[in-house]
């Protein structure tokens, strides 16, 4: 299956998102993809990148572009010749098996909800991201679609990232946990107990609360929230991994002594920067769709909008929406 390429989005368009294109497409040979974006924006790159002639890249000129403060109603009924709208609409018909966009996330859902449609049995689709942790990556969902949600949204959100992981993760029986202010059954809102109660009751993994530092801890595979508990921990997961960056930064080059310090720890360095770098791990999947949706950060690099790619690669190969469908289809 091809992936289609919204190479208008983010906040740099065809600048990274075709560098990121050309980087996944010299990594996976399996890879094809069709560009969907302005001609006189995008050949430039096609041709600087070598992917103009490459019997494996198909090129759609398309008329507009949804910019990242567009509203969503706009961009839906009135750009639906816009890069983003083109990509979602090439899964629709079948010829392209996933989208990526960087684009305007609440534009994105709009249009992939209209035009994909949500599964059966799914009320909400769900942003669902990767996190990275101690012992292992662990699934967070939602992200920032649903700012209130009812306890069966969460529900839905948790039979969601449990495909998901089982697929993605190869984990057979992946647990999941929802995201509280503390372990105790009287602790949370009334949506967040009354989910407890279903989950309890579901054939789903449910190993009960997890609070915000188990996030990073790896020890489960799946975490549910609603969107605005989500989104705040992925911003502050960002914001505290450029922290660490910065102030590591600042303290080996304080000194003679710590920039030696520095260059003795390179090592160490490295590897921690490369555990931790959000970049590794961009690329959200809109679950719930009849059709494989991968949002990128807006502000991705080429290798942010490598990985994003590869991420919707690797779901499109596994029938990520097939395999909700069908388990929801048991329920």
């Amino acid at each position: 299956m091809k992936i289609a390429i919204d190479a208008m989005g983010g906040d740099h368009g065809p600048v990274v998102t075709l560098a990121g294109l050309s980087n996944s497409i010299s990594n996976h040979p399996d890879l094809e993809a069709t560009v969907f974006g302005s001609e006189d924006k995008v050949l430039p790159f096609l041709k600087k990148y070598a992917l103009l002639k490459n019997d494996r890249i198909d090129f759609v000129h398309t008329t507009e572009i949804v910019k990242m403060d567009d509203k969503p109603a706009v961009a839906l009924r009135s750009k639906k010749d816009s890069s983003m709208r083109r990509a979602i609409d090439a899964v629709k018909n079948g010829s392209c098996g996933a989208c990526v966009s960087a684009g305007n996330t609440g534009a994105l859902m709009g249009i992939a909800r209209f035009v994909l449609k949500t599964m059966s049995g799914i009320s909400r689709p769900a942003i669902c991201g990767t996190m990275p942790g101690i012992k292992k990556s662990t699934k967070l969902l939602d992200l920032g679609a649903n700012v209130d949600c009812s306890s069966e949204d969460l529900l839905g959100f948790a039979i969601m990232g449990s495909v998901l992981a089982r697929y993605t993760l190869e984990i057979d029986n992946p647990t999941v946990a929802l995201l509280n202010i503390g372990m105790e059954e009287i602790k949370g809102n009334e949506q967040i107990r009354r989910a407890s109660e279903i989950l309890e009751e579901s054939h789903i993994n449910y190993i009960g609360y997890v609070e915000g530092d188990d996030i990073f801890k790896g020890t489960v595979d799946v975490i549910v929230c609603d969107g605005f508990i989500g989104n705040i921990a992925l911003k502050s997961s960002e914001g505290v991994a450029n922290m660490l960056s910065s102030i590591a930064r600042e303290e080996y080059h304080k000194n003679l002594i710590t920039k030696m310090s520095g260059f003795l720890s390179l090592p160490v360095l490295n590897n921690l920067k490369k555990r931790l770098d959000p970049r590794r791990h961009n690329g959200a999947s809109l679950l719930g769709l009849k059709g494989t949706v991968v949002k990128s950060h807006g502000s991705a690099d080429e290798l942010s909008f490598a990985n994003a790619i590869e991420v919707a690669h690797y779901e499109s190969t596994r029938e990520i929406p097939n395999q909700i469908g069908n388990l929801m289809g048991k329920l």
